[in-house]
C-alpha cells in the first residue's frame, strides 16, 4: 500500500517501513563514522525499539562491536494497518547488523512478564553463555504485575497543581494548561511502571541464573531538566519514579558489589520521543531547546547523545558529584538555558515559528514514525 502519516494528537498512527529503515541506516552510518572503542561485547537491550533505547542497541554494536538481544513490545502489521514503527525498527537493525558480521536477536512481548525474562536468559545461556552489559529503556505507560493485576502511570504534579504554557500539537497553538496533583496511589502506581522495580528483577533473574558476567555494567535513563518543567517531570509523579530508579542504581550497585557490578543512570537531554510528545509543557520547552542549541552547535539527537554515551562518558567512569551520568550537560548550560527562559515569556501562537523550532520538532516526530526522509519516495508502493 501507500503509506502515509496519520497524526492524532501526539501519536502518529502508521509508519513507514522504508522510511524506519532508513532512520536506523543513518544512526548506524553516524556510529560507523565516529568509529569503535573498546567496550561489552554481549549487551542485552530492554525496550530496545525506538528512542535511546534503539539508538543505545546501534551505539553498543557500531561504538564497541557487540552482539546484542532486544527486547520490546511492538505490533507487527495485519496487513490492513501498518506495524509500529518499532516493529520496522527492528527488522531494519536485525537486518543491517547481520549483514555486518553482528549477533542480532529480538523478543516481541512483554518485557515486564517473568516468562520473557526466562526465555531471554535462556537464549543467553544458551547463545552467549554470560551478557556483559544490560540496558533498561522501557518507556511503559502500563504494567502487568505478577499478581495480574494492571497499574498504569500518570503525568501529573506532586502536592500542588500547575498552570504553565504548553503547545497543543493538533494545531501548533500556545495556550495554557493546568495539570491536576496525583494521589498517593497514582504515585505508587507511576513508581511501579517507570521507576527501578522492574530493571531490579531483571537484574536478580540474570544474576540468579549466572547468565550475568562478574564486572557487567547496567545502565537506566532518567531526564531532570530545567526549572521551568521541574513542576511536571522532576518533582512530579514521573519525576518520584525516576528517584526510584536511581536510589535503584545505587541499591543494585551496592548488593552486588561480590558481583562487580555497576549500575548507573544516564540523565539525556530532552529530545522528541513517543514519551516526550505526551508530557504537557514538554514539547513547547523542546522546540524552544531546539532552537538555542542549533544556533549554539550543540544540538544532539538519541544517536549522538548514545554514541557520546557509550564511548565517551561510561568508559571515563564519568559521573557528577550524586553517581549521575550527565548527558544533559549540554542543554543545562547557563547560557542556553537564560535564551531558553526568555524565549518561554515571550513565546505565543503568532511567533513560534519565529522563537522556536517548531519546523525542527515536527520534523523529528515524522521522522520517529519513519516519515519525511528526503531519499524515500512515498508515492510507491510498499510491503507492509
Amino acid at each position: 500500500m501507500i503509506v502515509e502519516p496519520k497524526v492524532k494528537g501526539f501519536i502518529c498512527t502508521t509508519a513507514h517501513p522504508e522510511g524506519c529503515k532508513e532512520n536506523v541506516r543513518r544512526q548506524i552510518a553516524y556510529c560507523k563514522e565516529k568509529g569503535m572503542t573498546e567496550g561489552p561485547k554481549k549487551v542485552l537491550v530492554i525496550g530496545s525499539s525506538t528512542g535511546y533505547g534503539l539508538a543505545s542497541r546501534i551505539a553498543v554494536t557500531y561504538g564497541y562491536g557487540a552482539d546484542t538481544i532486544g527486547v520490546a513490545f511492538e505490533k507487527e502489521s495485519n496487513g490492513r494497518r501498518t506495524a509500529t514503527a518499532g516493529w520496522y525498527n527492528t527488522k531494519a537493525f536485525e537486518e543491517f547488523a547481520t549483514e555486518d558480521g553482528y549477533y542480532a536477536k529480538s523478543f516481541n512481548g512483554d518485557g515486564f512478564s517473568k516468562e520473557m525474562k526466562e526465555q531471554v536468559i535462556e537464549t543467553i545461556r544458551k547463545d552467549w553463555g554470560k551478557a556483559d552489559m544490560v540496558v533498561y529503556s522501557m518507556a511503559a505507560p502500563r504494567r502487568t504485575m505478577p499478581d495480574g493485576t494492571m497499574v498504569s502511570s500518570v503525568l501529573k504534579t506532586v502536592g500542588k497543581e500547575l498552570t504553565n504554557k504548553t503547545i497543543d500539537l493538533r494545531n501548533n497553538e500556545i495556550k495554557e494548561v493546568t495539570v491536576p496533583v496525583a494521589n498517593e496511589e497514582e504515585i505508587q502506581n507511576t513508581i511501579k511502571v517507570m521507576g527501578g522495580e522492574d530493571w531490579e528483577a531483571w537484574i536478580r533473574a540474570l544474576v540468579e541464573a549466572d547468565v550475568l558476567a562478574e564486572g557487567a555494567v547496567t545502565l537506566a535513563y532518567s531526564y531532570i531538566g530545567p526549572d521551568i518543567t521541574h513542576a511536571i517531570y522532576k518533582d512530579g509523579s514521573i519525576g518520584q519514579a525516576k528517584k526510584h530508579l536511581f536510589e535503584t542504581s545505587k541499591k543494585l550497585t551496592e548488593e552486588m558489589a561480590d558481583h562487580g557490578l555497576k549500575a548507573y543512570v544516564s540523565v539525556n537531554k530532552a529530545l522528541v520521543t513517543q514519551s516526550s510528545a505526551a508530557i504537557p509543557i514538554v514539547p513547547l520547552y523542546i522546540s524552544l531547546l531546539y532552537k538555542i542549541m542549533k544556533e549554539e552547535g550543540l544540538h544532539e539527537g538519541c544517536i549522538e547523545q548514545m554514541n557520546r554515551l557509550f564511548t565517551k562518558k561510561l568508559p571515563a567512569g564519568e559521573t557528577d558529584s550524586e553517581g549521575y551520568i550527565r548527558l544533559d550537560d549540554w542543554e543545562l548550560q547557563e547560557n542556553v538555558q537564560s535564551k531558553v527562559s526568555e524565549l518561554w515569556t515571550k513565546v505565543t501562537t503568532e511567533n513560534i515559528g519565529e522563537l522556536g523550532d517548531i519546523d525542527g520538532y515536527w520534523e523529528d516526530f515524522y521522522q520517529m514514525f519513519g516519515f519525511h526522509y528526503d531519499n524515500v519516495d512515498y508515492s510507491a508502493d510498499v510491503e507492509i
